[in-house]
């Protein structure tokens, strides 16, 4: 197998810093390195301060085989990136005349003066490859040293992008002997990461040493990144699917989908292949499973409808739920819970229908009943189920984390339920 070529990106600038500016650039750039088979090690952000940059240069140099460096290019007063880069690798600054020649060209053909700030941007480290920037002034330099590689690119993302393109990613190509990087997602839900590293402990013990595992936690559950490396893509694809196989035999359970499948859409290729329909009844939530549900598309063909049915008058004229269950045991209970979705699905005439009533938060707790008691239902031709969930005071997450349990207990459902009924 070829050797791993590792890099690091390095955006300099105050605005990323102090989140005047999302770093974008950051996640493109390591997507479209794994793509050629280069792996992405480590990223770092630094101000427009000339130690912490020259300190970072050094640090990723020492490190990794390829820097990529965005930002700080500008004809501004703190743009210092190619004064920092000069001393960096022992060079100075010069008029390159291919440069001025394109900064000339392009404000020319705008009808602008070109002041001396500007003319200044044709002034490049005597030591770097000028890198042609179709879409602005801001140059891209190419450095090598020691077998080494670092390019310095403008901040600007579609400029960067251009630049990466048609320039740098070739040359990378071509400059290193490069294996092939393949990433195969499985997302699983219900389970927590601790709990799912236990399962799997010995089946990942056993992973062959040119794949790595990651796992990646968020509120969909947590989600299974296979790396490998070689040098044949499709033998590489081939033999993370086989060790996606044979997970499934120790957690499959869990399992709803692969790579960018979201929860939302496993669940509609459910009810597809069992012809069946959805509706849902949320309180808590306030549509958020319906938007989620609705949010695939082609989910007309199972989604019917919703009722966001906040206050208990609407539970009851709108799901029939019952009064005498709201004064025992309140809008936040089992009973409730079931009620509601069965009087949606008995209402929208659907196959199945969910429900969520709980307390959100921040406030609107008791003793018995803090923030984050949430009441969860399923009903299906079959039967009901409900859940209670007891999660946190934070109302976006609580909405969040409802909207996936539910979710997944319609999928689980779904899963004993035979196809085209």
């Amino acid at each position: 197998m070829n050797t791993i070529v590792a890099a690091e990106i390095i955006t300099i600038g105050d605005e990323i810093l102090f989140g005047h500016i999302l770093d974008t650039n950051t996640q493109w750039i390591g997507s479209e390195l794994t793509a050629i088979g280069i792996l992405p090690a480590r990223k770092t952000s630094v101000g427009d301060r000339y130690d912490e940059i020259i300190e970072a240069l050094r640090r990723a140099f020492d490190r990794y085989d390829v820097v990529i460096v965005t930002g700080g290019l500008g004809p501004t007063k703190d743009d210092i990136t190619k004064n920092t880069l000069c001393d960096f690798f022992g060079t100075s600054l010069e008029i390159h005349e291919e440069a001025l020649a394109h900064v000339t060209a392009f404000f020319e053909k705008r009808g602008r003066p070109m002041i001396e700030a500007n003319r200044m941007q044709a002034a490049l480290p005597k030591s770097c490859r000028y890198l042609v920037n179709h879409w602005g002034t801001a140059p891209g330099m190419w450095f090598e040293k020691g077998g080494k590689v670092l390019v310095s690119l403008p901040g600007v993302p579609y400029e960067m992008k251009e630049l990466m393109t048609h320039s740098v990613l070739p040359r990378l190509k071509q400059f290193f002997a490069l294996p092939v990087i393949v990433h195969h997602t499985v997302r699983t839900v219900g389970i927590g990461e601790s709990f799912l590293a236990e399962k799997i402990a010995g089946w990942e013990d056993a992973l062959p040493a040119d794949i790595r595992l990651a796992y990646l936690p968020s509120f969909s559950g947590v989600k299974l990144r296979l790396t490998g490396y070689g040098t044949d893509r499709e033998l590489v694809r081939k033999a993370l699917l086989s060790l996606s196989d044979s997970l499934l035999e120790l957690i499959g359970e869990y399992v709803y989908g692969y790579d960018e499948t979201e929860i939302e859409e496993a669940v509609g290729l459910l009810l597809k292949e069992r012809g069946a329909t959805v509706s849902t009844a949320e309180s808590c939530t306030g549509g958020y499973v319906a938007h989620r549900l609705t949010s695939v598309a082609g989910s007309s063909s199972y989604f019917l409808g919703s009722v966001v049915s906040y206050s208990n008058e609407v539970k009851e004229s709108m799901l029939g739920v019952d009064h005498e269950s709201l004064r025992l045991y309140g809008a936040v209970s089992g009973q409730v819970a079931e009620q509601m979705a069965e009087g949606a699905k008995e209402r929208l005439q659907s196959t199945f229908a969910v429900s969520t009533t709980g307390i959100a938060g921040p406030s609107g707790g008791s003793l018995d009943k803090p923030v984050g008691t949430v009441w969860i239902a399923c009903a299906g031709p079959r039967r009901t189920v409900t859940r209670k969930l007891q999660l946190g005071t934070l109302r976006d997450v609580n909405i969040q984390l409802t909207a996936m349990h539910v979710m997944n207990m319609l999928r689980q459902e779904l899963k004993h339920e035979p196809a085209d009924r």
